[in-house]
């Protein structure tokens, strides 16, 4: 299905994957696991063709049969002959194009009903049932069930989807195509614990073979057969789940540092009697040489030792002092047409509120968020700020970051003056000094996560709005941004279907949609994050 050899990928003078060979083949399932930044969504979208112009690569890559490819970056433009939800997942067995073709051609048979005319009507009309046309409504509705959209989604037009619902539809529409070969990168973002268990037998049941990034720990252990994990640079392969992978690492740390400690005693051993025996005898003294040879073969075959997986710390910095009400929402509704997402919400937050906003899919979460950081209007209702608020806002797909500028352009110099203050907020977010001068465009889906977090803690904000903060980080950086904002003394606002992640941030109080009640937050109330 694909075979790879000798895989360099480079971003600039930075190797992120260097003489990488593998096959996937029929049936496999497949795991890319590694941190942020590492570079497994670089590799995949060169494996796809679709590499970025700040990358360079070389190597082979060889694939058979169709594949199809969930990128972390899905383009606002449809790929079907209408600008609508369903036609772009149907044009993922050219169905749209064919039943434009059809429309034409029974047109055409309405007003001159030759025999070439009727054949070439009816071969049309064998090609769309060879493809499935006639149930593909019911079947793509079906899937789009499965990840959490509303048929409504499939009828509207794209440019009118939000991020998260434009991903699940590119979601769709791979499932739909059935591709003897699926690369999906962070499937599971945007959707909750239901959608996430649909899907995870979606994959299961699939026969084909299956590349898939993902930081969702039960997808990878359901899903998958092998585990590739890269880190600097370089690509290992293990056999079995995720579970296994993270037992195999575990007893090969402790048996690569016990083989490496052994090691570090018999060279200083050698090295002293070596030494002991240099200004001595001749006979001594080549000894002594002997003895130097068998250091430098041990030096240089020594027992790597894999890197300890450090515990992260992010830190926002101590906001300015709001008053004592930060926000205060009033009779605010919000609709869409015909459709009343929010029909009247009335709150008021304290001073160092942390609320988590929790509710099905299409509850009208983020469209709350948006209202509140001002970039929607609401339909009704006012929104107001307490004295001295600033308020920062972390949008679901970093739309608050500026690709015309570098990573460190995104951070402004109206609070941080020095180019050192900017360098030292990205840094404390680990985008470090190889990353300052990219554009934003080049990072990683969780690194642009952190640099929209740097280009908050740049602001000196002082009320966050957060919708899904935690897509895309790897799961150290997830429990850091959690436990940073738990800690941190302002106000905060959240979205989130990420159980562990809210479990770390600690909720003060929360706010239920669509029933829109507002109470103190509850442990229990854990068991709804995932669940709706």
């Amino acid at each position: 299905m694909l075979r790879v050899e000798k895989l360099d990928v480079n971003l600039g003078a930075r190797q992120l994957v260097g003489g990488a060979s593998f096959s996937i083949n029929n049936g496999d399932k497949i795991a890319l696991v590694g941190r942020n930044g590492a570079g497994k969504s670089s590799m995949l979208s060169v494996l796809m063709g679709d590499a970025a112009a700040a990358l360079s690569f070389s190597g082979v890559i060889e694939a058979q049969g169709s594949v199809g490819f969930l990128p972390q970056d899905v383009d606002d433009e449809g790929l079907g002959m209408e600008p609508y939800g369903l036609y772009h997942v149907l044009s993922a067995r050219g169905l749209d194009r064919i039943e434009h073709d059809l429309r034409v051609a029974q047109e055409l048979v309405s007003k001159d009903p030759t025999t070439e005319n009727i054949q070439h009507l009816v071969d049309l009309q064998d090609d769309f049932g060879h493809r499935g046309g006639y149930e593909s409504e019911s079947e793509i509705f079906r899937l789009a069930k499965g990840v959490g959209l509303d048929e409504d989604v499939l009828l509207a037009e794209l440019s009118s989807l939000s991020g998260g619902q434009r991903r699940r539809l590119e979601l769709v529409r791979v499932l739909y195509q059935k591709p003897e070969t699926m690369i999906l990168d962070e499937p599971t973002n945007h959707l909750d614990l239901k959608a996430k268990a649909w899907l995870m037998a979606e994959l299961t049941a699939f026969a084909g073979a299956l590349l898939v990034v993902s930081h969702d720990l039960a997808l990878l252990d359901k899903s998958v057969t092998r585990v590739f994990n890269l880190e600097n640079g370089k690509l290992e392969q293990f056999k079995g789940n995720y579970s296994a992978y993270l037992a195999f690492v575990e007893e090969d740390s402790a048996r690569r540092f016990k083989a490496s400690t052994m090691e570090e005693k018999e060279i200083k051993r050698l090295k002293e009697l070596a030494d002991s025996m240099r200004h001595s005898t001749a006979s001594r003294a080549k000894t002594a040489q002997s003895l130097d040879s068998r250091v430098e073969r041990m030096q240089s075959s020594r027992t790597e030792v894999r890197a300890a997986t450090t515990k992260i710390k992010f830190k926002l910095p101590t906001p300015p002092r709001s008053g004592v009400t930060a926000l205060e929402v009033d009779k605010l509704s919000v609709r869409y047409g015909e459709l009343v997402v929010i029909p009247s919400l009335s709150l008021s937050l304290e001073r160092g509120t942390r609320l988590v906003v929790i509710g099905r899919n299409g509850a009208g979460k983020s469209s709350l968020l948006r209202c509140l950081a001002g970039v929607q209007q609401a339909t009704s209702g006012t929104i107001k700020l307490g004295h001295n608020v600033a308020m920062g806002y972390f949008a679901q797909e970093h739309e608050e970051i500026d690709y015309g500028t570098t990573v460190l352009g995104n951070l402004g110099d109206s609070i941080l003056k020095e180019e050192r203050e900017r360098r030292a907020i990205l840094g404390s977010f680990g985008l470090k000094d190889a990353h300052v001068n990219e554009n934003p465009a080049s990072l990683s889906g969780g690194e642009r996560t952190k640099l929209s977090l740097a280009k908050i803690a740049a602001g000196n904000n002082n009320l966050l709005i957060l919708d899904e903060p935690s897509n895309n980080l790897d799961p150290r950086s997830r429990a850091a941004v959690g436990e940073m904002l738990r800690h941190w003394s302002g106000t905060s606002i959240l979205v989130s279907h990420d159980r562990a992640f809210v479990a770390a941030y600690h909720p003060s109080h929360a706010l239920m949609l669509p029933e829109r009640k507002f109470t103190y937050w509850k442990e229990s109330m854990l068991e709804l994050i995932e669940l709706i």
